[in-house]
């Protein structure tokens, strides 16, 4: 069946249809999630299938106050605690062993649940008006390029979802850094929107993990995500356009301008955060070219670039 997918800011519309079982599209701002009742089996169930996402691929479940999230999971390491009163609400997930409320196919039958409050007032105002949290992965079908606006979300998951709550453009751009712990080590399982060195800052040194190809860790680990229909490749731009001469070549680059008709440039300003915020609209209209492959650069390594390396990287894998 066809739904007549509909978007608004009608925070109260999209409560009901939550509290209804339905699913809904909400910002953040990293990407748009689809959200569902977190508590409720059977409105998870329409993520996956909305998403067409494999059930050993966990989803990330959000809530509005660091004490919510203390009803549903057995308890916060003392390294974790001081990080999530530091980033939450903020581009920040967080690992934990999970209580029995949480229903296996949250968590993939993992024993820890991933937790983060989203720093957009629209998701916080539809979070507290709701006497539950939201399990919300990316609103996209499954290992294609993640929403940042509302009508990305339209144009992939319309008709498929009765409504997308618009809170206008995501602010970061990209996902939530994940971090856990192992033994008494902070470890990153997923780089996102805070930087590697802000959680430093507080923990010393910390294990970052690669990403996993199979029966993932944690949400958004899986080696071939975020990719584009069209062919992607990372490398140096102007050796792969020498190489590549025969085909019809888009263009993704960090600041400079190249003489091709397919270029988007993330920042001509040469700066990190904006380049991150425009990755996945710069996926996406390359991809909606006639181009037959899309050749993009690897970002600095500061800051969010280490993440935005992350997701070209695994757009690229086959």
């Amino acid at each position: 069946m066809t739904l007549d997918t509909q978007t608004g800011r009608d925070i109260a519309h999209a409560a009901a249809l939550l509290q209804s079982a339905e699913v809904v599209a909400m910002p953040t701002e990293t990407v748009y999630g689809l959200a569902g009742n977190a508590l409720d089996a059977d409105a998870v169930l329409k993520i996956f299938k909305a998403k067409n996402r494999p059930f050993f691929d966990p989803l990330i479940v959000h809530t509005h106050a660091i004490s919510e999230i203390g009803r549903y999971v057995k308890g916060i390491p003392g390294q974790l605690r001081p990080l999530m009163e530091l980033f939450m609400p903020g581009p920040l997930t967080v690992l934990l062993p999970r209580t029995g409320l949480i229903p296996d196919l949250v968590t993939s039958g993992l024993d820890r649940v991933a937790f983060r409050i989203p720093a957009h007032p629209l998701a916080l105002s539809l979070l507290r008006s709701i006497d539950f949290p939201l399990a919300a992965p990316s609103a996209n079908p499954f290992g294609y390029i993640s929403p940042t606006t509302a009508a990305h979300v339209q144009a992939q998951l319309g008709g498929v979802i009765p409504y997308i709550l618009d809170g206008g453009p995501c602010q970061v751009g990209i996902e939530s850094t994940i971090i856990g712990m192992e033994g008494d080590t902070v470890v990153v399982y997923r780089l996102g929107g805070l930087a590697i060195e802000q959680i430093e800052r507080h923990t010393g040194s910390l294990k970052v993990m690669s990403h996993s190809s199979s029966d993932p860790a944690g949400p958004g680990m899986l080696e071939s995500h975020y990719a584009p229909r069209t062919p992607l490749i990372v490398g140096d731009i102007a050796a792969l356009m020498l190489e590549h001469s025969g085909s019809k070549i888009a263009v993704l680059s960090f600041s400079k301008k190249y003489d091709v008709p397919r270029n988007y440039i993330l920042s001509p300003q040469g700066d990190i955060d904006m380049a991150a915020k425009r990755l996945f609209a710069g996926m996406r209209e390359l991809d909606a070219t006639d181009a037959d492959l899309i050749i993009a650069e690897s970002l600095p390594m500061g800051g969010l670039g280490r993440a935005v390396n992350d997701r070209l990287q695994r757009a690229a894998a086959k």
